[in-house]
């Protein structure tokens, strides 16, 4: 996808995600834009978020074997991703920090070297302070933003 490394290609991004728990079933959508760009077998999508805390910068980088969520600004998070593996991380807000772990069950993803376009799904529990919160399934598509 990008000609010189390190290069980053203007995309947009769709991320879905289901919630599923004791209280039934969510689904949140998210269209945003952001960046796309390859160092070396490591490939990361970066963009913002808006949430009622103010703006949260994310990037979301993916390995062969591995996809780590960072997040940055007033909340700040950092989970990881590894097929059929338990992963601590920690979920900062303005309010106190939350210990939480990632428990992954499928973990896909399809990003070529050439492709202008991609995407990433991860089915998750995931646990807060030890319990289960709930279990996700995030969908998340990315493709060129072609210039006008």
């Amino acid at each position: 996808m990008a000609k010189q490394p390190g290069e980053e290609i203007p995309v947009k991004i769709r991320i879905k995600t289901t919630v599923s728990n004791e209280n039934g079933r969510e689904t949140f959508e998210l269209a945003t834009f952001g960046r796309y760009c390859i160092k070396g077998r490591t490939r990361y999508l970066l963009y913002e978020e808006v949430w009622d805390v103010g703006k949260v910068r994310s990037v979301v980088k993916i390995t062969a074997d591995e996809i780590v969520i960072l997040r940055r600004g007033p909340v700040e998070m950092n989970m990881k991703f590894q097929r059929n593996k338990e992963l601590a991380g920690r979920y900062k807000t303005p309010y106190g920090i939350l210990d939480i772990a990632t428990c992954t069950k499928e973990l896909a993803h399809s990003c070529g070297e050439e492709e202008r376009k991609g995407s990433v799904r991860i089915q998750y529990d995931l646990k807060m302070q030890g319990a289960l919160a709930g279990t996700y399934d995030l969908q998340l598509q990315f493709e060129e933003e072609r210039q006008k």
